[in-house]
């Protein structure tokens, strides 16, 4: 069997689980046995601010959902990942908010900018294509455009940091950056992040989609190479 952590794969249900149940089983490889590195990530924890923002993210989650004084309890979620948000950024305090979009989802943009400033919150937004540094610049030649023999601004991830970085946002929230670019985003970000939505061009930006639908329509991505 692997010895590396392949939580993903474990056969084991909830309650079997040695990660949720103290009397539960570890597979090989289980990471909640690494007691050195459980160690360590516990002295993380407590680290003053590492300790507020884990305790509220937790709290947080319990109050996704509600009910939850009745048993036998039956899970009853209530909010949207944009309600969390923003309830998330008020229980840390925050009052600036960096919003980090692709221009290709710029509506949506727009109106998560007003819902957030309709939450109460300063709200500094900055679009990829921000900069207008040509793709040449990056060493992409001109078949490798989406829009070959024209003129195509570069994702500027890096750019967006740092001007959210210079604002000196609370926190910053990603809608819709491509794969890698957003990479690029929390590399450089000094501020914690959040993702509010992913970029799926074919799914309408709900990349699960294909998950769920792995053993039918989307089959080909068990194919290698698709």
């Amino acid at each position: 069997m692997n010895k590396y952590p392949n939580c993903a794969e474990c056969a084991l249900s909830n309650n079997e689980r040695i990660c949720m149940n103290p009397e539960g089983k570890a597979p090989s490889g289980c990471p909640t046995v690494r007691k050195r590195l459980v160690e360590e990530s516990k002295k993380e924890y407590k680290k003053a601010d590492v300790a507020k923002f884990a305790k509220i993210a937790s709290i947080q989650e319990a109050e996704c959902y509600v009910n939850r004084d009745k048993k036998p309890y039956i899970m009853h979620p209530v909010k949207p990942r944009i309600q969390e948000v923003c309830e998330f950024a008020k229980r840390m305090g925050y009052e600036k908010l960096g919003l980090i979009f692709c221009v290709g989802l710029r509506k949506e943009a727009e109106i998560t900018s007003k819902i957030l400033k309709a939450q109460g919150f300063k709200v500094v937004s900055v679009v990829c294509k921000a900069g207008r540094i040509p793709k040449e610049e990056l060493g992409l030649k001109e078949e490798e455009k989406i829009f070959i023999g024209e003129f195509e601004s570069a994702c500027n991830p890096i750019l967006q940091a740092l001007i959210v970085n210079r604002e000196g946002t609370d926190l910053n929230v990603v809608l819709g950056l491509c794969v890698g670019h957003d990479s690029l985003f929390f590399k450089y970000a000094k501020s914690p992040s959040t993702v509010l939505a992913v970029k799926d061009r074919v799914t309408g930006h709900n990349p699960l989609a294909a998950i769920y639908a792995c053993e039918t329509y989307y089959a080909r991505v068990f194919r290698e190479g698709f």
